[in-house]
């Protein structure tokens, strides 16, 4: 099975998850824009167990739909690592696609919130989009 580590820019705080992505997306929703700096969020779903090592900050947001995401992030570099829905932590976690540093991790599947994609963001071919969340 495959295991695969991402981690802040400091290497304090680590994520370590077993197996492949359960999907693959980016998000362009403003939240996660103002959240990473960047101008979409690219995260990989996985399945648990995954061990997390180091000490995480935490902030909850309410997302459209209602549901609260726990985002994690190193109180020392800042990177924001990894995030989970309230009430299905034990179920799957999402990691930023780039803390693991590895230009090979498979593309993304789906792009939601299309609607705020900034006009010069070309997504990669047969991507599924959706204007917002779909669901």
């Amino acid at each position: 099975m495959v295991s695969r580590t991402a981690s802040c820019s400091c290497g304090q705080l680590r994520i370590d998850v077993q197996g492949e992505p359960l999907g693959v997306g980016v998000c362009h929703c403003l939240a996660c824009q103002r959240r990473t700096g960047s101008v979409f969020a690219a995260l990989a779903a996985f399945a648990a167990p995954y061990e997390v090592s180091g000490t995480a900050t935490e902030y909850v947001r309410v997302g459209d739909q209602g549901a609260r995401f726990k985002f994690r992030f190193c109180p020392v570099c800042g990177t924001n690592l990894f995030h989970t829905e309230e009430g299905y932590e034990g179920s799957s976690v999402a990691v930023a696609v780039g803390a693991f540093a590895d230009p090979s991790f498979p593309p993304p599947e789906d792009s939601v919130y299309d609607c705020r994609r900034h006009s010069w963001v070309q997504l990669p071919p047969g991507i599924r989009t959706y204007d917002k969340d779909p669901t």
